[in-house]
């Protein structure tokens, strides 16, 4: 299917490059907070990070694959528009810093650089290079037989140090600067009789002790110091050795990605042409690479953690977490899902109501058995001590760990050791299907009975992302669903059997055939000149397929409208094709990843939230669980909580052919910033139930 106007699907990519732009408007947007601001950048950049590691790498091995064609490909066209695209939002990333660093200083913080120091404030420095810095200080010095690729890390920044006889280079080195074993904001000693608080960043405490490292070795007489860092390609190979466990694999898969190929190249505009020559020289850099010139500072992702040292009015200001009126009237949490399914929407709700279950089934003596699906969880999990601490009080525990969750996969690899020698039976799913899915199934004797106790959500058992992260969870004992949960863990263990599921939508066994049949339910409905609407709510889409069916949908009537987060390859409002068919997309305080389906169905709404984006890996290559929602108030809120979001005046932008990221316009109507809409709904709802 093609429009008359020639567009059909926006290529992923860049559609996910628009996304990452939506949030640095937040960072130049002046009625956010200057702290806020301040993070913002530091999400943009982290974004940016992963994009060249996975999406950008793919990319360029296709282009490697094809650089003997003489022809324009694809490939080849698409890797330009990104490197085009990413240079304009680098240029405005250093212009909406530089305005960010204004506004800090109107609030009497300023970000100094070591040639702003005083004496007072220098001499204070070097102690605390002396003691803080300096045993992390581990200088690499490139000579030309030094392999320098193997050795630098990915996404570090490191200092390029070139020291000059005269005006000759007589060494170069590399300094990586240590964010893991200290702060990278270094707050200095206020000055008397002054409102200003600097801080200066760690980057600029080693440039200015720069003789305390090296004099003493070598033999200069100036210094030239720049920034610079590499971000290399995180796609890693399995062997296939049989001999080898999956664990074993994946150690050694990850030893590999450190020794990546680079797909970028980001240097301090001020480097000199010999530095950046040498560079090239030793990473070998091609014109396939991505090489970006930029500011002083890289690895901005640091700036996620930037301290506030002023006023509170600086950030955010905090919000309470609602307690559950459901569980808190009972003093059980399986009393309470005995009573009614019960629904906690993240940041909102305490996310501490889950590790509760899980605290109460580890020495429940009806528990006598728990599975879980993990996927990632925090540093310090109270899930992972809950678990291992039901084994030692004779509870049989399986934990199912996805070993290819991106980035995630060493602390995984250390997690599956930890419970494995806590007791807990450790699974790691179907090889060739990531476990995306966030289930958690608890049994109990009761009455000389099993009752099966289920959580379904849309996000990950982790503390901190849960206050940051929106997310469904649903905790029910419905009978149907939570012998169909266990079916799913079956599915897990025993990929090889058949499995067949009338209520749950799992992934890859039916989530495309459910989909399909729900929009063709919709079309049906248009048809015969009924009400027919879709609602959906998810992070991305970019499967095909599926955009086909909701363009069809589209034309014969059926009112479609999307709030898409993040990728979204479908192009809404074109004549002919979609445009019966509006999206927008909420970036805010906090990261949107709730999904949820919700399909008119001639009044009888189909509610569906669940742990798959309508992408091709979700729905045909990982085990992901949708949950069809029976309760009639939470599927009621539900859909309140979508309309809420749709109304949103203050954060929503319009996804459009152009992907010109225009907020909506507000015309007339009361100002709605739908985040916090929501608490207060959800705060009035828990106020009135108590």
């Amino acid at each position: 299917m093609k429009s008359d106007e020639g567009y059909q699907y926006v290529e992923k990519e860049l559609s996910w490059l628009a996304f990452n732009e939506r949030v640095l408007q937040e960072a130049a947007d002046k009625s956010v907070p200057i702290v806020e601001r301040v993070r913002f950048l530091g999400i943009f950049s982290n974004n940016l990070d992963e994009f060249f590691r996975v999406r950008v790498a793919n990319v360029k091995r296709k282009v490697l694959i094809e650089k003997n064609l003489a022809e324009e490909t694809p490939s080849k066209k698409l890797f330009r528009a990104i490197k085009k695209k990413v240079l304009r939002l680098q240029e405005e990333f250093e212009v909406i810093y530089f305005e960010v660093l204004k506004g800090l200083a109107q609030q009497h913080v300023f970000l100094i650089n070591e040639d702003q120091l005083s004496d007072e404030q220098g001499l204070w420095l070097r102690e605390y290079f002396f003691n803080e810095l300096k045993p992390y200080i581990e200088p690499i010095i490139i000579n030309g037989h030094l392999d320098l690729g193997s050795l630098l890390k990915d996404d570090t920044t490191y200092l390029i140090c070139e020291m000059l006889k005269g005006k000759q280079v007589v060494n170069y080195a590399a300094i990586a600067v240590p964010t893991n074993d200290s702060t990278r904001f270094i707050e200095l000693p206020r000055e008397k009789g002054k409102r200003r608080k600097n801080i200066i960043m760690s980057d600029n405490a080693i440039r200015y002790c720069f003789d305390d490292i090296f004099a003493h070795y070598f033999d200069y007489d100036e210094h030239h110091i720049s920034s610079m860092k590499v971000t290399c390609d995180a796609d890693f190979g399995l062997t296939d050795d049989i001999d080898q466990s999956l664990l074993e694999r994946m150690s050694t898969g990850l030893k590999q990605r450190l020794n990546s190929p680079p797909v970028r190249i980001v240097y301090e505009r001020q480097m000199s042409p010999e530095a950046i020559q040498m560079l090239k020289d030793k990473l070998g850099i091609t014109r396939h690479d991505c090489i970006v010139p930029g500011g002083r500072y890289h690895n901005f992702r640091d700036f996620i953690n930037f301290p506030n040292v002023g006023r509170k009015h600086l950030e955010n200001p905090k919000i309470s977490p609602l307690l559950s009126a459901d569980f808190s009237r009972y003093p059980s949490v399986f009393k309470s899902m005995k009573q009614q399914d019960i629904l906690l929407f993240y940041p909102y709700h305490k996310f501490s109501h889950f590790t509760e279950m899980l605290r109460q089934a580890a020495f429940d003596p009806a528990v006598f058995d728990i599975k879980i699906s993990v996927y990632r969880v925090a540093n310090n999990s109270r899930i992972i001590k809950s678990l291992i601490n039901a084994v030692r009080n004779g509870k049989k525990v399986m934990a199912v760990i996805e070993l290819h969750a991106r980035f995630d996969e060493q602390a995984n690899i250390e997690w599956a050791r930890v419970l494995t020698e806590g007791g807990v039976k450790v699974e790691f799913g179907v090889p060739s299907l990531k476990c995306h899915s966030k289930l958690c199934l608890i049994s109990r004797h009761e009455k000389n009975q099993t009752v099966q106790y289920a959580h379904i959500g849309t996000g990950n058992f982790h503390e901190k992302t849960a206050k940051i992260y929106t997310d469904y969870s649903l905790f029910t004992c419905h009978k149907d669903i939570t012998q169909e949960v266990a079916g799913v863990f079956d599915f897990i263990v025993h990929s090889y059997k058949k499995m067949a599921f009338k209520h749950l939508i799992v992934s890859p066994i039916g989530t495309r055939e459910w989909i399909m049949a729900a929009i063709d339910n919709e079309i049906k409905h248009a048809q015969q000149g009924a009400k027919a609407e879709i609602l959906i709510k998810v992070n991305n889409i970019d499967d095909k397929p599926v955009i086909d069916k909701l363009y069809e949908a589209s034309c014969v009537g059926v009112k479609i409208r999307m709030i898409i987060r993040g990728m979204c390859v479908l192009v809404p409002g074109v004549i002919g094709m979609s445009e019966n068919i509006e999206i927008i997309s909420i970036v805010d305080r906090f990261l949107e990843h709730t999904r949820v389906s919700i399909f008119h169905n001639n009044g009888k709404p189909k509610v569906v939230i669940g742990s798959a984006d309508w992408m091709t890996r979700n729905i045909d290559r990982r085990i992901e669980v949708g949950c069809p929602v029976y309760d009639d108030d939470i599927k009621k809120r539900l859909i309140h909580i979508f309309n809420l979001q749709w109304s949103d005046k203050t954060k929503a932008r319009i996804i459009d052919k152009k992907q010109m990221n225009e907020y909506r316009p507000r015309g007339n109507k009361r100002k709605i910033r739908s985040q916090l809409a929501i608490y207060d709904y959800l705060k009035a709802i828990e106020n009135k139930s108590i």
